[in-house]
Formats: C-alpha cells, sequence, structure tokens
C-alpha cells in the first residue's frame, strides 16, 4: 500500500502560525490567537469586517481585521461553490452585484462550474495559471471531486453506504480550496503549483531550478550564450539578467550613451564659449568652427557702401508706391507711414493701405438685404420679391399679385405671393401657377374613398355601389347591405327561414333529426343566426339517452371579401362552462367536414370563467364562396368522451369588399 500524501495546512493554520511568530515580536502577553479568534467569530456572526475593533492592542486589532477578511472570503467562496454544486448556474441572488460578497460567490461559482464542465468532457483536472491562483484552486476541487462521484461502479454501492456519514462529515470539515499546500508560497523559493499528487517548484525567467528541487540560482547569460551583446560589446551578467559594455571609446567629439552607442557632443552649447569675443560657434560632427560675426541691419536699413554702418532706406522712393496707388506714402527712420484715403486703412502687417469691407466690418447696419462691398465703398441690393427704396438701403415688398399670376386664387406674402386652388383641385407641379382637376379615384389613397366603386368628377368624386343588395350610405363613401329579411322584400316560403348574407339572402330550411325538437329561441348576432335542436328523448328510449349528441345546432355566418388580410379574422365563439376539475374534465373543438383548401381553424380560449372556441378565418376567401363547416364540442371525462354538441356553420362569403 503507496504511503499516503501529506495533508495540505490550511490556510487557517498557516494564519496562526503567523501570528504565533508576532506575538513572539510583540510580546508574549498578547494573545494573538484569541485575537484571530476573535476575527473569525466576527466574520461568521455578522458578515461584516467594517465594525471598529476594541483591542487596546494595535497588533491585535490588525490580526482580528485579517482574520476577518480571511474567513469573510472562505465563507463567500464557500457559498458560490454550494451554488454552482446545487442549481448548476450563477445567477445572481444579491441586489447589489458589485458588493464584495457577490463578487466573491460569483468568481468561485463560476470556477466551480469550469472544474465540473473539465470533469464532465473527460479533461484535466490541472488548472490554467491563466485563470488565476484562487480560481484555479476551486477549479480544481470541484473537478476532483466530480471524478470520485462518478468512479463507483454499481456493484460498490454496498460498500460506499458505510463510510458514506464519515465522508459527509470530512467534507464538510474540510474546504479543498483552503488545503493547497502552495497556499503562501508552500516550500518553493519562488514558483509553485500543487497537482494534487505533488508539490512542483518553478524558477522565474534568468534563475534555474537546483538539484533539490525547491531552491532557484541565477543563470549566467554570458557563459551559456543566450545573450544579445552586438559586435564589439562584452557581455557582463547580473542578478537575473545581463548587460552589455562596449568594448572601446568614442573617441574626441562624442560621447558614449545608454544604449553603447557614441553620440556627437554639441560643443557650442557648453558653458565655456569655445569661440573668442565677437565670433560666432558653429558645431560640426565631431567639432566646431569660429566664424567672424558681420554686422546685421535691422528691417529699414541697410550697410553703407564701406560696409561699415547701416543707414536709414527711402522706401518711398518713386516709383515705389508701398502705400497702393492713390495714397501718401511719408518716409521715417527705418520705416514709413501711409496717409490712406477714405475707404481705407493702414495694414500694419503687409504696410499698405487696404479696402475697407463695410459690409463685413458692419453687418447687418447698412443694408436691409444683401450688402456688396465696392472698392473704397459699399452698394445695397434686394433678394427676389422686393426693391430698393429711396433711401438706396431699405427694401419693400412688391406685389406680385396685381398682375394676376395665377390661373385661380393668388395671395400676395412678404416677398413673394402664393397661387392656391379650390377644393378638388391642386397646383400643378410644372409651373406652379395652374390649377390641375384632382382625380381623387386615382390617388394611393383612391381605393379607400369609396368602399366600392369611385367616380371621379371635376373639382370632387363620387361613390357607388353595386346594383342590387346595397345601398349608399349617409356619408355618401360606404355601401351598406339590405336586409332582406327585416324590410320583407325576400321571397321565402312559411316553410323556410330568410337568412340575410351580404348583398343578399338565403332561404334556408333546417328540420330537426328523431328524437330532437327544436329551439324556441334564435340567436341573432352580428355576422350570425343560430338555430339549435335539443334532445328530447321518449320515456324508456335508452338508446336515445346513450347517445352522446345532445345538441345539433344551425349556424349562419354572412363574411366579406377581405380586401386585405393580414391575420386571423375571428368569426364564431361557442362558449360553455369551464369543467369544475381541468385536471379529469376537458373540452375539446374539432372541424371535421367543410374545411376547404384549410381555410379555418378552431382555437380554445378562457374567458369570464368559461370555455371558448373560436373559429377563425385563416386563409383569404375570394367570394361568392360558400362551405358547411361541421363543428363537434366533445366533452371528455376521464379520457373518455361522455358528451358531444354537433354545429353545422353554413358560411357566405360575398364577392365585394366594403
Amino acid at each position: 500500500m503507496e504511503p499516503s500524501a501529506p495533508r495540505p495546512v490550511p490556510l487557517r493554520l498557516l494564519l496562526l502560525g503567523g501570528l504565533s511568530v508576532l506575538a513572539a515580536q510583540v510580546g508574549a502577553d498578547i494573545p494573538m490567537e484569541s485575537c484571530c479568534a476573535d476575527g473569525h467569530r466576527m466574520a461568521t456572526q455578522q458578515r461584516d469586517c467594517s465594525e471598529p475593533y476594541a483591542s487596546e492592542s494595535k497588533e491585535c486589532r490588525m490580526v482580528q481585521e485579517q482574520c476577518c477578511h480571511s474567513q469573510l472570503e472562505e465563507l463567500h467562496c464557500a457559498t458560490g461553490i454550494n451554488l454552482a454544486n446545487e442549481q448548476d448556474s450563477c445567477a445572481a441572488t444579491h441586489k447589489d452585484n458589485a458588493s464584495l460578497e457577490a463578487v466573491f460567490v460569483k468568481r468561485c461559482c463560476q470556477c466551480c462550474l469550469l472544474g465540473k464542465a473539465a470533469q464532465a468532457q473527460a479533461q484535466s483536472c490541472e488548472y490554467n495559471l491563466m485563470v488565476g491562483y484562487q480560481c484555479g484552486l476551486v477549479f480544481r476541487a470541484c473537478c476532483v471531486k466530480g471524478q470520485e462521484t462518478t468512479d463507483f461502479a454499481p456493484g460498490d454501492v454496498a460498500d460506499f453506504q458505510e463510510p458514506a456519514k464519515a465522508s459527509k462529515l470530512e467534507e464538510e470539515q474540510e474546504d479543498p480550496f483552503l488545503n493547497d499546500r502552495c497556499r503562501g508560497g508552500g516550500p518553493c523559493k519562488q514558483q509553485c503549483r500543487d497537482t494534487g499528487e505533488e508539490v512542483v517548484c518553478s524558477c522565474f525567467v534568468g534563475y534555474q531550478l537546483q538539484p533539490d528541487g525547491i531552491s532557484c540560482e541565477d543563470v549566467n547569460e554570458c557563459i551559456t550564450g543566450s545573450h544579445n551583446c552586438r559586435l564589439g560589446e562584452s557581455c557582463i551578467n547580473t542578478v537575473g539578467s545581463f548587460r552589455c559594455q562596449r568594448d572601446s571609446s568614442c573617441g574626441t567629439g562624442y560621447e558614449l550613451t545608454e544604449n553603447n552607442d557614441c553620440k556627437d557632443i554639441n560643443e557650442c552649447l557648453s558653458i565655456n564659449a569655445p569661440c573668442p569675443v565677437g565670433q560666432t560657434c558653429i558645431n560640426t560632427e565631431g567639432s566646431y568652427t569660429c566664424r567672424k560675426n558681420v554686422p546685421n541691419c535691422g528691417r529699414g536699413y541697410h550697410l553703407n557702401e564701406e560696409g561699415t554702418r547701416c543707414v536709414d532706406v527711402d522706401e518711398c522712393t518713386p516709383p515705389s508706391e508701398p502705400c497702393g496707388p492713390g495714397h501718401l506714402c511719408v518716409n521715417t527712420p527705418g520705416s514709413f507711414r501711409c496717409e490712406c484715403e477714405a475707404g481705407y486703412y493702414f495694414d500694419g502687417v503687409s504696410r499698405t493701405c487696404v479696402d475697407i469691407n463695410e459690409c463685413r466690418r458692419y453687418p447687418g447696419r447698412l443694408c436691409g438685404h444683401k450688402c456688396e462691398n465696392t472698392p473704397g465703398s459699399y452698394h445695397c441690393s434686394c433678394t427676389v420679391g422686393f426693391r430698393l427704396a429711396l433711401d438706396g438701403r431699405s427694401c419693400e415688398d412688391v406685389n406680385e399679385c396685381s398682375s394676376s399670376p395665377c390661373s385661380q386664387e393668388c395671395a400676395n406674402v412678404y416677398g413673394s405671393y402664393q397661387c392656391y386652388c379650390r377644393r378638388g383641385y391642386q397646383l400643378s407641379d410644372v409651373d406652379g401657377v395652374t390649377c390641375e382637376d384632382i382625380d381623387e379615384c386615382a390617388l394611393p389613397t383612391g381605393g379607400h374613398i369609396c368602399s366600392y366603386r369611385c367616380i371621379n368628377i371635376p373639382g370632387s368624386f363620387q361613390c357607388s355601389c353595386p346594383s342590387s343588395g346595397y345601398r349608399l350610405a349617409p356619408n355618401g363613401r360606404n355601401c351598406q347591405d339590405i336586409d332582406e329579411c327585416v324590410t320583407g322584400i325576400h321571397n321565402c316560403s312559411i316553410n323556410e327561414t330568410c337568412f340575410n348574407i351580404q348583398g343578399g339572402f338565403r332561404c334556408l330550411a333546417f328540420e330537426c333529426p328523431e328524437n330532437y325538437r327544436r329551439s324556441a329561441d334564435t340567436m341573432h348576432q352580428e355576422k350570425t343566426d343560430t338555430i339549435r335542436c335539443i334532445r328530447s328523448c321518449r320515456p324508456n328510449d335508452v338508446t336515445c339517452m346513450l347517445d352522446p349528441i345532445t345538441t345539433i345546432s344551425h349556424i349562419v355566418v354572412s363574411l366579406p371579401t377581405f380586401r386585405e388580410f393580414n391575420r386571423p379574422e375571428e368569426i364564431i365563439f361557442l362558449r360553455t362552462l369551464t369543467p369544475l376539475y381541468p385536471g379529469s374534465q376537458d373540452i375539446v373543438f374539432y372541424i371535421t367536414e367543410g374545411n376547404l383548401r384549410d381555410s379555418f381553424d378552431i382555437i380554445k380560449r378562457y374567458m369570464d370563467g368559461m370555455t371558448v372556441g373560436v373559429v377563425r378565418q385563416v386563409r383569404p376567401i375570394v367570394g361568392p364562396f360558400h362551405t358547411i363547416l361541421k363543428l363537434e364540442m366533445n366533452y371528455v371525462v376521464g379520457g373518455v368522451m361522455s358528451q358531444r354538441n354537433v354545429v353545422n356553420v353554413h358560411v357566405f362569403v360575398s364577392e365585394y369588399w366594403f
């Protein structure tokens, strides 16, 4: 039997060990373990480490705070692990998702889910350091735990039941996240990784692992040849790295930079001027030169013929005209001045007379509309629809309607005019003055002006209806169906029932079958008329009494041809009481016959304590069209049909749409 690996020291023991050292440093009379226990108690009971610590010892208060935060983090992380094990999700249970508790719970929950996912996909439980040290520990703990759970064969269940309580107790007392042997640095000098079976040490870049597997020593890059020094440079080893040093100096006039490159020295910027008085220093590559100073005359002066002094330049000497044509030039020592004419000003930069742009200098103050600059002055003008007033600056409106420019009506507006037309006409897009008749029937919305047919007339339109079965509504646009059954203009016999439909009527005769009698009431609803036959059995007629069909109804529905069919149209509502016990009783609706081209369907809906079967038209139908839909309402109790109602729906679709 192989010896078991040493148990990892929990973080709590490491912390207490460190506290013992601290106690030895600050004095044996301070119970640091007791201080840490107080911190654990505060975290466990109050779930808060912000309360003030009452100890008089500064070191004890520090230990209380650190132990409280450590215990609080462990509690939050354990909550996140339990959350991942219980519901396989990390849904937020805190109102403040940005709190410290929410952050720790979510992180440990997600890391545990990642470990469980790796175990489920038969991947390695060794975590990637890129996810972080703490996340990696939780990842490995949940992954290994998942492997242990799935490693039992069906025959091992009996053997596992006996130590189940001990394993559960050990699991509750021991958190694999806290038993990592690398927590706090472990035995390694630089980098540590706990694989579960052993602790693996590694070193930083520039170091190599010693034979003891724990310590690290510096790598001499200059001996191993892993440096990048250039030709003419020597490699010098340093702790954890190396540096390159130039073998020879740069020579006179150059200096060595940090990158071992030679840089030119600017001798002319040195504190001690290299050139004598009266000469100028000029820097050269690796050296410098001195040049004798030559007198430099300022602007407005030049050297005399001997080249010994500066004399004034007369800028006003003809034919020069520095101020511009027509302006007076006056010479001054080293310069000149200009006396400009009216409408000009002297520009000190160009030293010439420049035109004053009055329109820009005084915007909106000189002219009523438009201002145009001219040399030395300006000119006012007006926009279209206005004329210049007598003062030469203001603009006054022109009444264009006095010349009758429009074909019908004209309205003068400020600066223009507007032509408009009488009702039923529109302004021409070509000239904007001619009025043209509006063909209301040809407009994009013309099909919606009249419900049936639109007839255009000059300046207006008229609506008309089909020659029979309809009349024009009072609004002059819609067509109203004539109810021949109400007005008495039908020709149905005494044994027939008149049913009104769109644009006409139908004479139908419904006879109740044997053992059924006609209900006294005939229901009249919007779009529908209903005749109902109720089962009426003779005494001792067992066959009739056992017949599941209790009612047979006839419904007549009149529908138009819908111009736009964008969604199902609900046409019939079959209402019945909802069963008292929906679990064992149910009502099922069917369309058994007459559903041509699947133009109709029936759905079940619950409204106001009633179960309603809604018959819908789901496809567009172009009239004239007639079909008889046979519907059934089946009452099912315990999976067996108890009774049934039959409904025959006579659907008439008109060829017109409104």
